[in-house]
């Protein structure tokens, strides 16, 4: 049996590469418009009924993944100085329905419709969001005039994220609905200095690795890139990308990767995907491969890493607080305050930590902040017993804070910063991706505080980090 699925494509959306909003700039990215046009032709060739777009931008939620349920698509681009450069297409309802009825029935599938009443309820804007309208662009220019489905990212895991792709193509497959599924992610925005989130030299090693692997079509590799990689690109193209894998699961697929560049500091990948019919579901292979890296954490973690695991471990199955080890290494057993971060398939899972001790070691701070990061950080459950194979950690021990007299001595690189003003204070780690200016740093700190930029008599601190893996 044939797949619903008639074919799939990668696409950047970078405002200034359409002509009108460009007016002249957009001739930098002349790879990326070639690319796009060529994608265009080929969706628009291979007459799909209807056009799902996955998009990173509009509503986005933590918990969810949410698609429009407007009757009509409309939007414009006068936000970017083009209200000329407009979009009107008519929604799929039908198929809309069937994939939040669907999801309905898998609470690992979370999937919210939003209508004109639950736009007016969140108070969101009801418009196409750039991500969706750029592509969209491109598309109209090479003559698709389906109906369209928009689907925006949630915060949710890869592998919860790669099911709801799945989820999409079942329906579809089960609707006798032919479609073209388009991820829409610019790479790294991270590539040179000056670039919109700061410069990271990771930021071009992750682009190539992921093009590497689009172009090879190697999903397990996709689903398992290292999870600091990702985090040091500054992507916003991830999410669209495992989403739209997880609806070709079951094809075999060929990949070409038609243009790549980053000529704003910002990577433009375009590629093409054809399903070649019917293949095996590359579950079992991602698990494998997540399983792989897990292991080789757990060979190569720190005795601080492995204590915070093992504490956590203990915690969840048995409800019980595991005692300080007798072999507690020299560097461990003075005093400290201490950060404990939880990770899940690279999203923050907790984070929970002391800037000053409040146990007699190292070590016991250590066991304190990994049960209280995996069971009180107020912005996640407790963690389950069924969660821990999917866990990694890291562990951030604070030298002793130092009240510095001004900016002249802070360094968002080398020192974590602390705004306090009466009761209330504000902690930021060292080296943190996008966070490259003490003024930056400095107004994190302070929002976290609670405390206004306009505030006075706001006292600084500088501390340093020993992180161990």
């Amino acid at each position: 049996m044939n797949s619903p699925i008639a074919i799939c494509g990668l696409s950047p959306h970078p405002p200034i590469i359409i002509p009108e909003v460009g007016r002249g700039e957009e001739a930098a990215a002349s790879s990326t418009v070639r690319g796009l046009k060529a994608l265009s032709r080929a969706i628009d060739g291979a007459k799909p009924e209807t056009l799902i777009v996955i998009t990173p931008h509009g509503p986005v939620f933590s918990d969810a993944v949410a698609v429009r349920a407007q009757a009509r698509h409309r939007g414009s681009l006068a936000g970017f100085g083009a209200p000329q450069v407009t979009a009107d297409y008519e929604n799929d309802l039908e198929l809309v329905r069937a994939i939040v009825k669907e999801a309905e029935n898998s609470p690992k599938t979370p999937i919210v419709a939003l209508d004109d009443s639950g736009f007016r309820r969140h108070g969101i804007d009801r418009d196409l969001d750039h991500g969706t309208q750029v592509p969209l662009y491109f598309l109209k220019e090479a003559g698709f005039l389906g109906r369209l489905v928009v689907v925006n990212i949630g915060f949710l895991t890869y592998m919860e994220l790669y099911r709801i792709g799945m989820l999409i193509e079942e329906v579809c497959r089960r609707l006798g609905r032919k479609v073209a599924v388009l991820a829409s992610g610019d790479l790294s925005h991270r590539l040179k200095p000056g670039a919109p989130a700061g410069f990271n030299p990771r930021g071009s090693d992750f682009d190539k690795t992921l093009m590497d692997y689009l172009a090879d079509f190697d999903v397990p590799s996709v689903l398992n890139l290292d999870p600091d990689l990702v985090e040091a690109a500054g992507e916003c193209g991830m999410r669209p990308i495992v989403m739209m894998l997880g609806a070709v699961d079951r094809c075999r697929v060929s990949g070409e990767v038609l243009s790549y560049q980053g000529p704003f500091g910002v990577g433009y990948g375009v590629a093409l995907f054809r399903p070649q019919g019917e293949g095996s579901s590359r579950l079992k292979q991602i698990q494998e491969k997540r399983y792989a890296r897990m292991k080789e954490l757990r060979q190569d973690e720190s005795f601080a890493v492995s204590l915070a695991r093992k504490t956590v471990e203990e915690y969840a199955r048995t409800r019980t607080r595991a005692p300080v080890p007798r072999d507690v290494p020299k560097e461990l057993q003075g005093q400290g305050g201490v950060f404990v971060s939880i990770h899940k398939q690279g999203m923050l899972r907790g984070c929970i930590g002391t800037t000053e001790p409040t146990a007699g070691s190292l070590a016991e701070e250590i066991i304190s902040n990994a049960i209280s990061a995996s069971t009180r950080d107020p912005r996640f459950p407790p963690i389950s017993p069924d969660e821990l194979d999917e866990l990694d950690y890291s562990v951030d021990v604070l030298s002793k804070a130092q009240e510095v007299s001004g900016f002249e001595d802070l360094d968002p690189k080398k020192y974590g910063v602390i705004c306090e003003k009466g009761r209330r204070r504000g902690l930021l780690l060292p080296d943190l991706p996008g966070v490259d200016t003490v003024e930056e740093q400095v107004a994190i700190a302070r929002e976290k505080a609670g405390i206004s930029r306009s505030e006075g008599g706001v006292r600084l601190y500088r501390f340093t980090v020993t992180r161990y893996k």
